[in-house]
């Protein structure tokens, strides 16, 4: 099974993309295939209205793949499935991505699931620490000490938390 590892916050704007943006390079550059899976709390769209695969989907399919020689994406419209719910289900996410691809899956936000996390924390946002109530938090990403007897990683360091992950892997 393909080891997942969340990076979670107490609320938006805290700096999870950013952190990720500049971690999926070194963890590449240190021999890793990484995919991730990100939790929206919007309504969104990858399509472009007018275009044929859009205005497919939009006639009713459930789901709608579009493929080209560099990439393909599936879009599943969940509303129109028997079992939607408010929320999407990592583990549903999970099942769709194709393992022999990657080493590692990072996943973004899902800050209630049971996955092994990393905490990014900033203490100027003011925000309380989610390490001291969810036992899956494996490490706190910050830019500053906290009270937490968690290892601690700085957040500007991406170095360090790519060495921490590395070792989480046990590579």
């Amino acid at each position: 099974m393909i080891p997942v590892l969340g990076f979670c916050a107490h609320s938006s704007g805290i700096g999870k993309t950013t952190l990720l943006t500049q971690l999926i390079p070194a963890l590449i550059s240190q021999g890793l295939r990484i995919s991730v899976i990100k939790h929206a709390h919007h309504s969104f769209d990858i399509d472009q209205a007018g275009k044929d695969s859009y205005r497919l989907r939009e006639a009713g399919a459930v789901q709608m793949m579009i493929g080209s020689k560099e990439r393909w994406a599936l879009m599943t419209e969940l509303s129109r499935t028997p079992h939607a719910e408010d929320e999407p289900i990592l583990a549903l996410l999970l099942s769709q991505m194709d393992t022999s691809l990657s080493d590692l899956v990072l996943v973004e936000g899902f800050k209630h699931e049971a996955i092994p996390k990393i905490e990014v924390h900033r203490a100027e946002m003011g925000t309380p620490l989610l390490a001291n109530e969810d036992e899956n938090i494996i490490a706190i990403a910050t830019d500053e000490t906290v009270n937490t007897s968690k290892p601690q990683i700085d957040l500007n360091d991406i170095s360090a938390v790519a060495t921490f992950i590395r070792q989480w892997l046990k590579l």
